[in-house]
């Protein structure tokens, strides 16, 4: 039987999740039968709307995940993009050094190199204005072809992007993308902090306004 720790732990589980967790992974982890865990996920959801939580839980993609209120989006998309707050994520840096080195890039190029869907993480970019549509690709669907913006060099501090450091001492950029974010978030004449790149700002920050944890 679940008792308060177990659903302490649940809620823990769930808000560090970074994508909805199924009954049997949950069940695996907290080391209860699945029809407990689906019990305390339809409990926690029924608790967080009746306490005015600023969070919701929901089933989504065959798994549960918190959420921010719908209420609250405008404040917290404000929030998360506001250049002082917003941090550049892993993933962020990852896909950015990407596009600033293979560009231009498709979408499927980038997703390609990094090994996942890259989606999301290329429209926050573009929200942020250190990525734009530049154009469309020859080959069949006309895919957008992305590229860096001017604001993307004044965050690093450089001239142009002939000032990019070289990759020749790298692997090329399929290889491994951690070997090729390093030289973008910290060429010699950029900032020495990824957060740098948004002025003041102080992760993998809550996207759709998700409360991931």
């Amino acid at each position: 039987m679940a008792g308060a720790f177990d659903t302490r732990t649940l809620e823990a589980l769930l808000f560090v999740s970074d994508e909805p967790l199924t009954p049997a992974v949950l069940s695996q982890a907290l080391e209860l039968d699945r029809r407990t865990v689906e019990a305390m996920c339809d409990r926690l959801q029924a608790e967080l709307e009746e306490r005015g939580s600023g969070l919701v839980l929901r089933n989504v993609a065959g798994g549960w995940r918190l959420f921010t209120h719908p209420d609250t989006q405008p404040q917290v998309e404000r929030f998360v993009l506001s250049s002082r707050q917003a941090r550049l994520t892993k993933a962020a840096l990852e896909t950015l050094a990407i596009v600033a080195y293979k560009q231009p890039a498709t979408r499927h190029q980038v997703s390609a190199i990094r090994g996942v869907n890259s989606d999301g993480v290329l429209r926050a970019l573009t929200d942020r204005g250190l990525i734009e549509e530049a154009g469309r690709d020859e080959g069949p669907g006309r895919a957008v072809l992305y590229a860096t913006t001017p604001q993307f060099l004044e965050r690093l501090g450089l001239p142009s992007l002939a000032a990019l450091p070289s990759l020749a001492p790298l692997l090329d950029l399929g290889a491994d993308v951690e070997e090729v974010t390093d030289p973008v978030v910290a060429p010699e004449a950029a900032p020495s902090d990824p957060a740098e790149l948004d002025g003041t700002m102080t992760d993998e920050a809550p996207s759709e306004a998700e409360g991931e944890g």
